[in-house]
């Protein structure tokens, strides 16, 4: 072996380091010229020829050469081609292809790869640092280290220009040695060796080496496109070998302060800069495209694909989904735009049971242009018109109500109602709370000089979208009454003191009623049914209290109703404005009370304010009810006059029971002071012609009423005139009450009054009519003889009598004559016959029943 032969000849640390290798120089440094008889092969100038030692497999060895052509091609940039010729005779090219962008085509085979390489010199043991000067002492040093360093950096591409990053690796210095790494891209690097040329030494060279490769790492990492750049990020996890870890560390260093990473604002940031959306799946376009201007170093969708570990690792910030909320509530957009990062929102958040929670400050734009914090704080309108121009929303955004937050329609979305947006319709809108209270001050606000027409246009608005409008709203939303509304001449008024100009109720009131013509323009922009459920009126209006305490409800005489009640009403259902109805008009009131059923509990409530006012003060043909009686009431024709026929046709199918409740006479009932003193008249009215039993039944029933305490005496004054049995009238000083029946043939007819023959009645009667009774007054004595004396028991007549009426037999015995005679005493002497007499509490008779009649009333 010439080459050890000649290193053995010199002295020193050359033949020392040859005798530690035990006579093994190293290869490929010396050339010795070849003679002639054995030249390189065509083409080439040089020939290296290594011997083979004994025991090594050709073969083996030839394929191992082949398998490292193309670390070598890529690792030294002078080498072009490496042809193999296996012992068979075959030989294989390996040839390297350098490209202008960097890139490098290995043959055979389409293998394409991306380089970036840098060199330099001046290695020292010392620790100096590439670049820093010659070389330093050889001292312990491999004869073949040099002073000068190469490294580079080769990643695999695919078809497309992509990377291919590598899993597991080795170190290649060139030729692969034991040093394990897990980088994306293969280091080719002239570091510093063990004699083995398995693992490196460590050392100031090394470490200087090292730092030069994180820096050309990094200029591999700019090479590529900003969309490819994150797939060549270190991956953390347990390093495979000392180099490994040292190696990653000085890369995420170098990496640490580059801008490299794209955003979707195009530009490039540092890691520690950059930000990636915290989701259970990468944030799709649609979500980080609208944030680029909202969320600073927001990364581009290229990276946020990367593993969470490794963006945390090159210290990437991870923004939550309450961060994200929180950024954003300062941001203002159209509500369209809010509308687009829902809907991505929803997508990246779907199947995240947290998101209600992260999401609660997520800002949400409302109709008037109000960009407020939490969806929970928010209601939405799904039926609301979306366009701008829309009435609702207009109102709204004028309006600007404390404490009502509506979801601009542009951005309404299901999202919002899953972080808890209620969904209400006009319904639970115009209950809310602050519509309420805006339309209670609507009437002074006015007054004060604010325009309340916003208030109108969204109330009105909103009636209209529910649909089902009329007197049951107005019942359930009373406060609607205090809407403002304009009159005819533009002066604010309550709702509810306005009628429609072609309203039912005008042509029915007094000229002077308080009552203002709603504003032309107005009543022509609304239904009529919107309209009356503010309470505008078209016909009466309806008071409906389900719990009244007092009265409170502004109907004419309420006070006075509220005190002849019994006891207080448990619910109060009236017809309001009654007491604006002129006299003239009420057969077409009844009309209108009669032909609309909305008005039928007000009129069947028993002892309700409406029929108790109707009754006292509405006039028919210019008199009270009570006045008239029905002309079913045929009983009555004596006393009282029929109403005129076309009063009873104005209250048409509900004539006769809308008549009675009014007061309209179906009977002779003494409802109060007020009948009985009407009644008391008419019987003294020479004019009027009760027959008997007429003149019995009202005077019987003013006995009722004194008894059952609807009447009192003393607060009426006695009659003047009065009505005798006989139908005539008499001046009440010459008449007397009839309180015994078998004295009346011995009083004249027309001075005896009769009505009740029951003890309690005859008192009650005597004090209302101020009467003397006829048994104070009358007094005599049978003439005609003792007669015969029977038991009542003993006559058939009599037991018959008491069979058919359902009273037994009287006990004891009466006396029975052919011809009964009395002579009076007082009022005036005189003899007469009568049919039955009692004297000294025994009874004479001439005819058993009658005798019988009278013992059973005394």
């Amino acid at each position: 072996m010439r080459t050890a032969a000649e290193v053995a000849a010199l002295s020193g640390a050359p033949a020392d380091e040859l005798r530690r290798r035990a006579g093994r120089p190293p290869v490929l440094r010396l050339c010795w010229p070849l003679s002639s008889d054995d030249p390189p092969p065509d083409g080439y100038q040089t020939e290296v020829r290594l011997p083979v030692h004994a025991g090594t497999d050709p073969d083996e060895l030839l394929a191992t050469a082949e398998s490292s052509a193309a670390d070598l091609l890529l690792a030294l940039p002078w080498l072009a081609e490496i042809t193999v010729v296996a012992a068979a005779g075959g030989a294989v090219a390996h040839r390297r292809t350098d490209h202008p962008d960097g890139t490098v085509t290995l043959e055979p085979g389409p293998a394409r790869w991306l380089l970036v390489r840098r060199t330099g010199g001046g290695l020292r043991r010392n620790g100096g640092h590439p670049g820093a000067g010659g070389p330093g002492p050889a001292g312990g040093r491999a004869v073949e280290d040099r002073s000068e360093w190469a490294v580079c950096w080769a990643v695999p591409l695919d078809a497309a220009g992509r990377p291919r990053p590598l899993d597991e690796d080795v170190l290649h210095a060139p030729t692969p040695s034991d040093e394990r790494l897990a980088l994306p891209a293969r280091l080719l690097a002239s570091l510093p060796m063990q004699p083995s040329r398995r693992r490196i030494r460590t050392g100031p060279d090394t470490d200087a080496v090292l730092l030069e490769a994180a820096a050309a790492y990094r200029e591999l990492v700019l090479a590529l496109p900003p969309a490819d750049r994150i797939a060549l990020a270190p991956r953390p996890g347990f390093p495979r070998s000392e180099l490994d870890a040292t190696l990653r560390a000085a890369i995420t260093s170098a990496l640490a302060d580059t801008a490299w990473l794209p955003t979707v604002a195009g530009k490039d940031v540092r890691p520690r800069d950059g930000v990636v959306l915290e989701l259970p799946v990468p944030a799709a376009p649609e979500l980080t495209a609208p944030l680029a201007d909202v969320v600073p170093g927001l990364l581009a969708d290229s990276v946020t694909g990367a593993p969470r570990a490794v963006l945390a690792e090159l210290g990437v910030t991870s923004l939550s989904l309450a961060g994200l909320a929180d950024r954003l509530s300062e941001v203002r957009r159209p509500a369209k735009w809010w509308h687009q990062l829902y809907d991505a929102l929803a997508t990246a958040v779907d199947g995240l049971p947290t998101a209600r929670e992260e999401l609660a400050a997520l800002p949400v734009p409302l109709v008037d242009g109000r960009t407020v914090t939490g969806p929970r704080t928010a209601v939405a309108l799904p039926g609301m018109a979306s366009s701008a121009d829309s009435g609702l929303i207009s109102a709204l955004t004028e309006l600007r109500l404390p404490g009502l937050r509506i979801v601009h329609p542009d951005a309404a979305h299901p999202l919002l109602y899953r972080l808890g947006t209620a969904e209400a319709g006009p319904a639970e809108l115009l209950d809310h709370p602050s519509v309420a209270e805006a339309v209670d001050r609507s009437v002074a606000d006015t007054e004060d000089g604010l325009d309340t027409a916003a208030l109108a246009q969204l109330v009105l608005g909103l009636l209209g979208e529910m649909g089902e409008t009329g007197p049951e709203t107005l019942a359930a939303r009373p406060w609607l009454a205090g809407l403002a509304l304009p009159d005819i001449d533009g002066e604010p008024c309550r709702a509810d003191e306005l009628m429609l100009p072609d309203a039912v109720l005008a042509p029915l009131l007094v000229a002077d009623a308080p009552i203002g013509v709603l504003a032309a323009e107005l009543a022509k922009a609304y239904p009529r049914q919107v309209l009356t459920s503010v309470g505008v009126l078209d016909s009466f209006a309806l008071v409906v209290d389900e719990q009244p305490t007092e009265p409170d409800h502004e109907l004419a005489d309420e006070e006075l109703w509220w005190d002849a009640t019994e006891e207080p009403p448990a619910q109060l259902v009236a017809v309001r404005d009654l007491d604006l109805v002129d006299d003239l008009s009420w057969p077409a009131a009844l009309a209108v009370l009669a032909g609309d059923p909305v008005y039928r509990p007000a009129l069947r409530a028993p002892g309700g304010y409406t029929t108790w006012w109707l009754a006292r003060r509405a006039r028919l043909a210019g008199r009270p009810p009570r006045h008239w009686r029905l002309p079913s009431a045929t009983g009555l024709a004596g006393l009282y006059d029929e109403l005129p026929v076309e009063v009873r046709a104005a209250a048409g199918v509900m004539a006769d029971e809308l008549l009675a409740v009014m007061g309209v006479r179906a009977d002779p009932v003494v409802r109060d002071a007020a009948d009985a003193a009407d009644l008391l008249t008419r019987l003294g009215d020479p004019s009027r012609a009760p027959d008997v039993a007429l003149t019995w039944a009202a005077y019987a029933e003013l006995a009722d009423a004194v008894l059952e305490g609807r009447i009192d005496p003393d607060e009426l004054d006695p009659p003047e005139r009065v009505r005798a049995m006989d139908g005539s009238v008499l001046d009440a000083g010459r008449a007397v009450l009839l309180d015994r029946p078998w004295l009346a043939p011995a009083l004249p007819e027309a001075e005896t009054v009769s009505g009740r023959l029951d003890a309690e009645g005859i008192d009650a009667l005597a004090e209302l009519l101020d009467l003397p009774l006829a048994s104070e007054l009358v007094a005599g004595q049978v003439v005609s003889g003792a007669g015969r004396e029977c038991r009542w028991a003993a006559l058939p007549e009599v037991v018959a009598a008491c069979a058919a009426i359902g009273v037994p037999v009287p006990e004891g015995t009466l006396w029975l004559h052919q011809r009964l005679t009395v002579e009076l005493t007082r009022p005036e002497a005189r003899r007469f016959d009568v049919p039955v007499w009692q004297q000294d509490r025994c009874w004479h008779a001439t005819d058993p029943v009658r005798a019988l009649l009278a013992a059973l009333t005394d």
